[in-house]
């Protein structure tokens, strides 16, 4: 129940039936609402979409530096985070039709110290069924992330924190998987994960702004990565040592984009290979999970890594492939990607216009405070820097409030809303239909 601050992004929630394409792409008007974003300073980032393998539409705003003054452009690389699964998948598959590995065969000869080692297949391990607890929802993991790991301390946490149940009896996404999946491929081929990356995947395609991660290094054109505290501030790096192929790719819209068509049109993988990484179940596939927007059925992944954001879709119906990489947004990203595809489809949208409610600095400090709640175990500070509120959830991290009304604070990014009442010294929170009262310890 603590979590509920940071529900999970649900992409392209628009299930009604949709009209025909419009086929006069309106880009002046998407245009317009890329300035409108970036007029307000709401989102750092590029998008890419791509008809047919050629791209239709690109457009880069905010920084890729932002201490150094460097816009982002054409060619800026991001870190794509989860989306880095579905190049592991491609690279399992591989392994898989080279006879390398068997998707029915178990675990416990590469990891003996993992739980459940000896029914846990590599089939578990794509569709995230092995039970194997996900490490990086553990509340002490934001103090190590940025630490080098090596594989034999990356194995010894996973085992450590052992598993969630059975495996193949449920379904809980676990980065723990891919981590795992990583360490395979390096040991039946017998090459670094970077290497099977460029090689299988990047060099044919010619992917020149794909790869596995280091350490950011802004003069190689790799964009920082920022969150909103009342300003841009700079986020601490994971180390990619950590997520490996489940978190450390590099790219741009332009290279997913292109990816993307390829594995699509059978250049990646056989065609049964595909289908298994296509076949959805309790949501999800091996590496793809379904993206719709209105009739349209979608496959993709979605990535998040410190401040970096990330997204890719590919719709075989109209062979067009959508992606977005973020760096910073005190906004809602899923936003921008409705609005992407609204204007490729024909769809109605609106330039958002950002208007914010005036409130006397003075009046701030009446709002801050710890409150607690006696539904759920969740406590959230709030605490005042220079002329903005800054609110902290247990085992969190810290967000900021804009407010929209009188007494009424938002943080549009995953849609809470806090609602005070400084008389009475409470709060109440709205997230997704859900509502808790808070009061002031």
């Amino acid at each position: 129940m603590k979590k509920i601050v940071f529900a999970v992004l649900a992409l392209f929630l628009l299930w009604q039936a949709a009209p025909a394409q419009d086929k006069n792409f309106d880009k002046e008007k998407l245009d317009a609402y890329f300035d409108a974003i970036e007029a307000a300073d709401r989102f750092w980032g590029s998008v890419a979409l791509s008809l047919s393998g050629e791209v239709i539409y690109r457009r880069s705003v905010g920084y890729s530096d932002y201490e150094n003054g460097k816009n982002a452009r054409e060619g800026s690389k991001y870190r794509i985070g989860s989306i880095s699964k579905t190049f592991t998948s491609v690279l399992v598959m591989k392994a898989f039709e080279q006879g390398k590995l068997a998707l029915g065969q178990t675990i416990d000869a590469f990891f003996p110290s993992v739980p459940n080692a000896g029914k846990i297949t590599i089939r578990h391990l794509l569709s995230h069924r092995s039970g194997i607890h996900n490490f990086t929802d553990d509340p002490d993991y934001l103090t190590w992330n940025a630490e080098p790991r090596t594989e034999s301390q990356m194995v010894a946490l996973i085992a450590e924190r052992g598993s969630d149940f059975e495996p193949g009896s449920g379904v809980r996404y676990s980065n723990s998987n891919f981590v795992l999946l990583t360490f395979i491929l390096e040991k039946v081929f017998a090459a670094p994960y970077a290497e099977l990356l460029r090689q299988y995947i990047c060099e044919p395609l010619g992917l020149d702004n794909t790869y596995m991660g280091g350490l950011i290094d802004p003069g190689k054109n790799e964009c920082q990565s920022y969150r909103y505290l009342g300003g841009w501030t700079l986020m601490t790096q994971t180390h990619p040592s950590i997520p490996m192929g489940a978190g450390s790719v590099v790219s741009t819209p332009e290279d997913l984009n292109a990816f993307a068509h390829a594995l699509f049109s059978g250049r990646l993988v056989k065609p049964e290979s595909l289908e298994m990484m296509k076949t959805i179940e309790d949501g999800f596939g091996m590496g793809l999970f379904i993206t719709p927007f209105y009739d349209k059925r979608g496959y993709g992944h979605t990535g998040g890594i410190d401040g970096f954001g990330a997204v890719f879709t590919y719709f075989p119906d109209d062979n067009l492939a959508y992606s977005l990489t973020s760096n910073a947004a005190n906004f809602n990203k899923n936003d921008v990607s409705i609005a992407v595809l609204s204007a490729f489809y024909g769809k109605s949208y609106e330039i958002p216009e950002f208007v914010t409610y005036p409130v006397d600095p003075a009046d701030l400090d009446q709002y801050t405070g710890t409150y607690s709640s006696y539904d759920v175990p969740l406590k959230i500070t709030i605490s005042r820097v220079n002329n903005s509120l800054i609110a902290l959830a247990t085992d969190q991290s810290a967000f900021p409030l804009e407010p929209f009304d009188k007494d009424k604070f938002q943080y549009e990014v995953e849609g809470v809303v806090l609602e005070f009442d400084p008389s009475e010294k409470a709060m109440i929170l709205k997230q997704r239909g859900a509502e808790l009262e808070f009061f002031k310890d």
